[in-house]
């Protein structure tokens, strides 16, 4: 008997929060469809590398048209244009700004990497960058013959390599080498191609490395122990 009173208490109270009566148990009145589902909104901060200023200096040339951006200075021009997500501005006198143009969460990625970019065109034709490389080997140097660099690195052959327009390749003792110029993605891909001829082993740490790179050495193999 308490069985079929139970049962049917809380079947009334089931049915009666259905149809909008009052009972003990409490149950929200909201629509199936807003139930469980909440609009979280995405908050895009600011890059820190992107909100940082762009300092110009003076015998440097400005042009922006839209989303192209342009300059000129000592050492050449370089140009770049900008995706819709993002935008440059002159922010005063001297200064450049790159900002977003939309709150999403590729305009966030596109931030930092465009003030980058936008600042190493600045620096570039102003004052311009280097990449240096260390030749470590017996027999291993390098020359500059016109427009072309020479290497030996012990193949039956020199390797020769012809230098890029707008950069410049300078030896030193026969086994340090600079690359320099104004675009910067240049310098490091033609640094780059020069590296993979022999790039350097973790044993003896022979071949080409950049004069920055730590290389990490490993042990030979041992000999059998008596």
């Amino acid at each position: 008997m308490a069985s079929s009173v139970t049962s049917s208490f809380q079947l009334s109270n089931f049915k009666s929060s259905f149809v909008g009566e009052r009972s003990r148990i409490r149950i929200s009145s909201a629509p199936a469809t807003h139930v469980g589902f909440f609009r979280k909104t995405t908050e895009c901060k600011e890059s820190r590398i992107g909100k940082q200023p762009i300092p110009v200096p003076s015998n440097v040339t400005i042009k922006m048209e839209g989303q192209y951006f342009h300059a000129k200075g000592p050492l050449g021009e370089l140009s770049l244009t900008y995706p819709r997500e993002v935008k440059v501005e002159r922010q005063e006198e001297g200064v450049l700004k790159v900002s977003k143009a939309v709150e999403t969460r590729r305009a966030n990625q596109m931030h930092g990497l465009f003030r980058t970019l936008t600042d190493n065109i600045v620096v570039g034709v102003s004052k311009g960058f280097e990449k240096k490389l260390q030749l470590i080997g017996v027999g291993y140097r390098a020359t500059v013959e016109g427009n072309e660099v020479v290497l030996n690195l012990g193949f039956s052959h020199p390797v020769k390599m012809t230098i890029p327009e707008g950069l410049k390749v300078k030896v030193d003792e026969n086994t340090r080498i600079t690359v320099s110029g104004y675009d910067k993605s240049e310098i490091g891909q033609f640094a780059a191609s020069i590296r993979k001829w022999r790039p350097p082993e973790p044993y003896k740490g022979k071949g080409i490395k950049y004069e920055d790179e730590v290389v990490r050495r490993k042990e030979g193999k041992a000999g059998k122990k008596k």
